[in-house]
C-alpha cells in the first residue's frame, strides 16, 4: 500500500456481470486477455495511479481482476442493474476503498474496460490534466472530422433551428445506461422519426447548405468513453463527472472503439494483433514462461500437404524453426509438440528436434492439462503456438496464446500475441527471438 502521505489517485473500473448485447462481455478476450484484465493492466502501468479497484457483482470478473493485480469491491444489486449509472458505481467503490484503507483519495478515475485499446498514456494524460494543469475534471477525446446528421420531422428547412436546442444532447458514450457515461438530467430528448414516416435530415455540426473543407472547419472532438478523471471533493458534490473546468485529453483516433455488440467485439479481436503489437509488454519474455507447446500443421508447416503416388504425405518445414527450437531447448524451457494428426511426419520431426510429441489427440486441451500436471508446470506459465480453431481450447488454458500470422481470423483474435511470420516460414523462430533475443544464444 502506498504511504499515507502520497497523493491517492484511484482508478475505478466498473464491470458488471450482466450484459445483454455481449454475454459476459467484460470477460471476453481481446488479444488473448479478458477486457477487464486489459484495463487493469494499463491502469497499473500508468504513472501516478496508486490504486486500481474493480467494482463488480460477478465472481468471474472479480477473479480475473484479482489475477490482474486489482482490488475488488463487491457492487450491491441496487446499483448493478441496467439503469444504474457508472457514477453510482464509482462513488460506492470510492467509499469502500477509503473505508478499507482509512485514507482519502484526491483524484478518482472512471475507466471503462469496454474500450479495449485504452493505453496507459491516456490514463496518465487524464491524471496530469487534473494534478498538474489544475482541471476539475478531464476526459479522453479523439479528433473527429465527420459531418453529423440527425433525422428530424418533415418540416422543411425549419428543422435546422432545432440544432440550437439539441446540439448538447447526450449521444454516444455520454448517454448510455449502466457502465456507460450518463448525461445530466436536463438533457433534451430528441424524437427521431421511424423509417416509415417522411422525414428530412439536418446537419448537427454543420450547415447543410455550406460544406467547408476539413481544414476550414473548427476541429470537432469525439468523447472516447475510455477514461474520465475527477477531483474527488468536486465529484462528491456534483455527483457527475463533468463539473468545473473539464480538460480534453486527446488520444489516437485509431484506438477508439467501444464494445457494445458482437460486431464490435469481432472488430476488436481482428485489430488486436495490429494495435497491441508494439505496446510495452505485448510480447512475452523468457521470464514470463516455463514451457512452449507448439502445434504442427499450419504452425510448423504452411498447412499444405503433398501426396505421392503411393499415398505418402509430404510436408515442408523451415530450418529457421529448427534453429529456434534448439535455442529454446538450450535455454531450459520445457518443450512439446501437440497435434491432432496421427502422422509419422509429426513423430519424425519431433525426433529430429529432440523434443517430445503428443499426436493423434482428439481433445488437445485435456492432453495439455494432463501434460502440465505431469510436468508440474502452471498453465499460466505456458506459451502455446497454434493456427486453427482446434487450438482455441488450449488458448483458453494458457497464459500466452500465440497465433501465427496465417492463423484463422478467430484464432488471431483470441491470441495474446501474433507473429508477423506465416506458419511454416519461420514463425517459431520469431517466437524464439521474442523470448531469447535475436542472437538465440
Amino acid at each position: 500500500m502506498p504511504p499515507t502521505s502520497e497523493r491517492r489517485v484511484v482508478a475505478v473500473i466498473p464491470a458488471r456481470g450482466g450484459s445483454k448485447g455481449v454475454p459476459a462481455k467484460n470477460l471476453a478476450a481481446v488479444g488473448g486477455v479478458p477486457l477487464v484484465a486489459r484495463a487493469v493492466r494499463e491502469c497499473l502501468a500508468a504513472r501516478q495511479v496508486t490504486d486500481v479497484v474493480v467494482s463488480t457483482d460477478d465472481a468471474g470478473i472479480a477473479a480475473a481482476a484479482l489475477g490482474a493485480g486489482a482490488e475488488v469491491v463487491q457492487r450491491p444489486a441496487d446499483i448493478a442493474g441496467d439503469t444504474a449509472t457508472s457514477e453510482a458505481a464509482v462513488l460506492h467503490a470510492l467509499d469502500a476503498f477509503e473505508a478499507r484503507h482509512q485514507t482519502t483519495a484526491e483524484v478518482v478515475l472512471l475507466v471503462q474496460c469496454t474500450s479495449p485499446f485504452l493505453v496507459r498514456e491516456d490514463v496518465e494524460g487524464v491524471v496530469e490534466a487534473i494534478v498538474a494543469d489544475g482541471a476539475d475534471s478531464a476526459l479522453t477525446v479523439a479528433p473527429f472530422h465527420g459531418f453529423v446528421w440527425r433525422d428530424g420531422a418533415d418540416d422543411g428547412d425549419f428543422a435546422e433551428p432545432a440544432l440550437a436546442a439539441t446540439a448538447g444532447a447526450a449521444s454516444g458514450p455520454a448517454a448510455g445506461p449502466a457502465d456507460t457515461p450518463a448525461g445530466p438530467a436536463d438533457t433534451p430528448v430528441v424524437q427521431v422519426a421511424d423509417s416509415t414516416t417522411a422525414s428530412r435530415g439536418y446537419g448537427v455540426n454543420h450547415d447543410k447548405s455550406f460544406r467547408p473543407r476539413r481544414q476550414d472547419r473548427p476541429q470537432d472532438l469525439l468523447e472516447t468513453g475510455a477514461v474520465y478523471g475527477m477531483r474527488v471533493d468536486g465529484f462528491r458534490t456534483a455527483r457527475h463527472r463533468f463539473f468545473g473546468r473539464s480538460a480534453l485529453v486527446r488520444t489516437d483516433p485509431a484506438r477508439v472503439l467501444e464494445i457494445d455488440d458482437p460486431h464490435d467485439l469481432a472488430r476488436a479481436r481482428a485489430l488486436a494483433g495490429l494495435l497491441d503489437a508494439h505496446r510495452p509488454g505485448a510480447l512475452p519474455t523468457r521470464e514470463d514462461i516455463d514451457a512452449v507447446v507448439i502445434d504442427f500443421d499450419g504452425t510448423q508447416t504452411d498447412d499444405r500437404v503433398l501426396i505421392d503416388s503411393s499415398g505418402r504425405e509430404i510436408v515442408a518445414v523451415h530450418r529457421g524453426d529448427g534453429l529456434g527450437i534448439a535455442a529454446l531447448r538450450r535455454s531450459g524451457l520445457t518443450l512439446l509438440i501437440l497435434s491432432t494428426e496421427q502422422n509419422p511426419v509429426v513423430a519424425a520431426r519431433a525426433r529430429k528436434l529432440g523434443i517430445p510429441v503428443l499426436h493423434g489427440i482428439d481433445r488437445k486441451d485435456l492432453a495439455l492439462k494432463q501434460w502440465c500436471d505431469e510436468q508440474g508446470i502452471a498453465p499460466e506459465r505456458v506459451l502455446y503456438v497454434g493456427n486453427d480453431v482446434n487450438d482455441l481450447s488450449c488458448f483458453d488454458m494458457v497464459g500466452w496464446p500465440v497465433a501465427v500470422a496465417t492463423a484463422h481470423d478467430v484464432v488471431r483474435g483470441a491470441a495474446r500475441a501474433v507473429t508477423s511470420t506465416p506458419g511454416g516460414h519461420g514463425a517459431i523462430r520469431e517466437v524464439a527471438t521474442w523470448l531469447l533475443g535475436k542472437d538465440l544464444s
